[in-house]
């Protein structure tokens, strides 16, 4: 069943993805430190470790894991890029988060 602890899972989960990815682009597209590839490369091994605490490493999770991913990218645009996110970016974050629900809620035995 669905716990509370999961979704915290999937939300740092997602940090660790996102900081693994974004700390190259500041190097490569906005001229930063060559040294932001060391947290970036243990950020994307802290994310890979993170995957394998999920409760089933299967497509199940991992796409229910997508739909909290969806969420926390719109909040990163928002907090760290300064980007205020549109009415659609906050409408396609909840369907992604209803998806996840779905996905992670539905009978399993049907």
């Amino acid at each position: 069943m669905f716990e509370f602890k999961t979704i915290a899972l999937f939300a740092i989960t997602a940090i660790a993805e996102i900081v693994g990815c974004y700390l190259p682009y500041l190097w490569l597209k906005q001229d930063k430190s060559i040294l932001l590839l060391i947290p970036a490369a243990l950020s994307l091994a802290l994310f890979a470790w993170l995957l394998t605490l999920h409760p089933t490493a299967t497509g199940r999770v991992y796409a229910a894991y997508g739909g909290v991913y969806i969420f926390i990218a719109l909040l990163w645009l928002w907090v760290v890029d300064g980007v205020k996110p549109t009415m659609w970016d906050i409408v396609g974050g909840v369907v992604a988060l209803v998806g996840m629900a779905i996905i992670m809620f539905a009978p399993k035995n049907a």
